[in-house]
């Protein structure tokens, strides 16, 4: 067997096995909960530029099956795990996790002590890291390591977005959304579509006058990777939106460019949220909800309760009490931190899509 070499950004060192593409890569190193869902994590665009640890031991056990993404391609930049199964049980399968990565590219590592890892970011927090099956240089792989960009400041959003505006639903659907994609995630587009709304996707960088003029009865803005400090374009266009007294979304990213477009600060978390298990509360209901999350940024809880007269807290993370979703006081505008569309799961909060087309009926 092959083997493999993580070098952390501080200087720690994990020694393995390779899987995936032979090969070398670079990224945030990020961790996420989720014992099932790997595909589609895999998938999902806000991932861009991050290696990702699984903290479930075996992965790979189902296959892969072609049409459980997120996104038309795998978006992590590399991989960690424990057990890497190229031997799946799933009948339904297409491929194995090997085929798969070789297929896309993706370099990885497995055989590690993913405990240590997951503790070792938790402490000191989130950091860059390298993956190597080609070399075990350990200054070499340092030199390569030094000269891979940190998140913090990065605009990724550009580079996931649509290349061209396209549509999805039914031409007489009972409402239009004007869905900006800034790394969108293809479950997200399904719950519109389920709930009777014709969509246009559009680039992350398209003019306003080219959303507006499509006329739509509510605006959405996605998920997506990156520094949201990073988008003065996106913020500008949420303002304008916000201008027009329209139903305004936002999930993920969306709440932290929706956020800053009403004045308040985001900042980069110590190591972020992901995974398919984290609690939430309601803070307008009471209720609880198991929510699906992957985020290393959030908005600045002070400037959130600093400014009742222009945002309300709606939902906070009971594991370290951050502002999980925000209501702004003078516009039909909301938005959540986490992923209600979450696919496979769980599904408490998909009423927020109903919520919105609500405030659009």
């Amino acid at each position: 067997m092959t083997q493999a070499i993580l070098l952390l950004e501080d200087g720690t060192v994990f020694r393995g096995l390779a899987a995936g593409k032979i090969g070398t890569t670079t990224g945030e190193i990020c961790f996420n909960t989720g014992m099932t869902g790997y595909q589609e994590i895999f998938t999902d665009p806000s991932y861009t530029g991050q290696v990702l640890v699984a903290t479930n031991v075996h992965i790979g056990n189902y296959g892969i099956k072609n049409t459980e993404v997120e996104s038309d391609s795998i978006k992590i930049a590399g991989f960690v795990c424990r057990n890497f199964n190229e031997l799946f049980s799933r009948q339904l399968a297409d491929q194995s996790i090997q085929a798969y990565f070789e297929a896309e590219g993706l370099v990885a590592i497995h055989g590690v002590d993913t405990r240590a890892i997951v503790q070792h970011i938790r402490e000191r927090g989130a950091m860059n890291c390298i993956i190597s099956s080609e070399t075990d240089d350990i200054e070499a792989l340092k030199k390569q390591l030094a000269a891979t960009p940190g998140m913090a400041g990065l605009e990724l959003s550009s580079i996931v977005t649509t290349p061209e505006p396209y549509m999805i639903g039914r031409e007489d659907a009972r409402f239009r959304v004007a869905v900006m994609d800034f790394g969108v995630k293809k479950n997200i587009l399904r719950c519109f579509d389920d709930r009777d709304c014709l969509l246009k996707v559009f680039p992350a960088k398209t003019p306003f006058s080219e959303v507006s003029a499509w006329n739509p009865n509510g605006f959405f803005l996605s998920n997506g990777p990156g520094d949201p400090a990073s988008m003065p374009y996106a913020v500008e266009l949420a303002r304008q939106m916000l201008d027009t007294g329209k139903p305004l979304f936002g999930i993920c990213l969306g709440q932290q460019i929706l956020a800053q477009a009403a004045g308040l600060p985001t900042y980069k978390l110590h190591h972020g949220h992901r995974g398919i298990n984290h609690p939430v509360k309601n803070l307008l209901t009471g209720r609880g909800e198991i929510t699906s999350q992957n985020h290393g940024f959030g908005v600045l809880e002070e400037a959130v309760y600093d400014s009742p007269s222009i945002v309300e807290a709606t939902h906070i993370n009971l594991n370290d009490q951050t502002v999980e979703g925000i209501r702004l006081k003078n516009a039909p505008a909301f938005s959540v931190q986490y992923h209600p569309e979450a696919s496979p799961g769980p599904h408490d909060a998909r009423y927020l899509f109903d919520d919105f087309i609500g405030m659009m009926s």
